[in-house]
């Protein structure tokens, strides 16, 4: 295998994760919760498996605010998340985002992952719901003119205040274009800005058919607007995207008109306590300042003798003063005097210098090392060059022997190796002569 096909265990579980990760980016799951498990750090650890497989989940504790309810072994739910890989372990896992049981269905997984969505985003917030006005002075009801839920709006509003015009705008509540209808009628009651109050109304229902409610533009559209928004929609139990959104939640039409108009009967009453009361608290604040300015008369007395007073308690405070300045600064001084004392022996030329002469005395020594090492080693060097010169062949050439070959340069040690008439060559210290043989002695 080439070594740049090689990867580390890291490497391939990273580009299995990446696989994993673009290949299943959203999964919906469904199975049975086995081994649940809830460590210190609060995030629930579980198997989710059905007759034939299993896989292991995670569940982190940020999203389990959106839990409908508590998971427990056993469990048949319906899980949304990615499908991701735990490198130290080399498990693949389901990361979930939303969980909830198996009989909740689409549409309540659906409204869990979008109220999930939008409340990432603020939408929920309690710092952005507006505060509604005290005494609005024109009202929009946007509902249904042929249901229910507006008859019980306008009859409590008529108890409540009925001099508070309301202004009905009829859409659909429910079924295809409803959306629409009820997103036209904001934009439409923003850019007249006639209203002071915005109020979406409609009667009880499944959560089919409050599905209008549970639409992410319509929640936008609430988001978006200018004008406070209060929903009233369906019956106390009943709870959808448009509640969480709007600036005030009221469990029935009944109650959005008790919320948004103020009771006229209550008002009158409270403005006459108030008027009873404001006349008490300007008389004893009167009555309160009259006894203040004769006590503090009885008090000052002669304003001179005061003045003398008030002389010498400023001469004493700024003797004090200038005392405690000068002590201040004398501190101050030995302070300065101590610190210039630690600077100067950590002054950075003195450490500098010393620094430089310990690297010119390590130069030195690294000089002095090589130029001994250098000297051992040519030592060794002329004991080798000795050595090797004793044991040559050209010093045995030079003390007269020679070497005989034939002309292929096959050494000849006897006289039987070689015939009349032959030529060979005969190597001498200094260069080497060819002969041919003419006679040959016996050894």
């Amino acid at each position: 295998m080439p070594r740049d096909q090689i990867q580390t265990v890291s490497e391939l579980t990273q580009s299995i994760r990446g696989v994993l990760e673009v290949s299943f980016p959203f999964v919906t799951v469904a199975g049975e919760i086995s081994n649940l498990r809830c460590p210190y750090s609060g995030h629930l650890y579980f198997t989710l498996k059905d007759e034939t497989a299993q896989i292991k989940a995670v569940l982190f504790k940020p999203q389990q605010r959106y839990l409908a309810c508590t998971p427990t072994d056993g469990m048949e739910v319906v899980c949304r998340g990615r499908i991701s890989l735990y490198e130290a372990r080399g498990e693949y896992q389901l990361i979930v985002d939303v969980l909830a049981t198996k009989g909740a269905g689409a549409l309540q997984l659906a409204f869990d992952l979008l109220k999930r969505k939008l409340a990432e985003e603020g939408l929920f917030a309690a710092e952005r719901k507006r505060t509604l006005p005290l005494l609005p002075e024109k009202i929009a009801l946007i509902t249904s003119p042929s249901g229910a839920a507006v008859h019980d709006f306008l009859t409590m509003a008529q108890k409540r205040c009925g001099a508070i015009p309301i202004e009905i705008f009829p859409v659909r509540v429910q079924g295809a274009g409803a959306m629409d209808d009820i997103i036209e009628a904001i934009t439409l009651c923003n850019q007249r800005g006639e209203n002071d109050v915005i109020v979406l109304c409609r009667g009880g229902g499944s959560l089919e058919d409050l599905w209008t409610f549970n639409e992410e533009k319509l929640a936008r559209a609430i988001g978006d607007s200018r004008i406070p928004i209060v929903s009233a929609i369906g019956h106390e139990v009943d709870f959808t995207i448009a509640d969480l959104v709007a600036d005030f939640r009221a469990p029935t039409p009944t109650a959005a008109a008790e919320a948004v108009l103020p009771s006229r009967i209550q008002l009158s009453a409270h403005l006459h306590q108030l008027r009873i009361r404001l006349a008490k608290t300007v008389m004893d604040r009167l009555a309160f300042f009259r006894r203040t300015i004769e006590d503090q008369k009885k008090i000052l007395g002669d304003p001179t003798t005061l003045l003398d007073q008030f002389r010498l308690t400023t001469d004493h405070a700024l003797t004090s003063l200038q005392f405690a300045f000068s002590s201040t600064i004398h501190r101050r001084q030995l302070a300065l005097a101590r610190v210039s004392q630690i600077l100067a022996r950590h002054n950075p030329q003195q450490r500098l210098a010393y620094q430089h002469q310990w690297v010119h005395e390590l130069h030195r020594r690294l000089i002095l090392a090589m130029v001994r090492q250098l000297e051992r080693k040519r030592a060794a060097f002329g004991k080798n060059a000795g050595l090797l010169h004793a044991i040559s062949p050209l010093a045995v050439l030079g003390r007269g022997y020679s070497i005989v070959q034939r002309k292929n340069g096959e050494v000849i040690r006897s006289g039987a190796e070689v015939h009349l008439g032959e030529t060979i060559n005969i190597t001498l210290a200094r260069g080497g002569i060819d002969c041919e043989v003419t006679k040959i002695l016996p050894e």
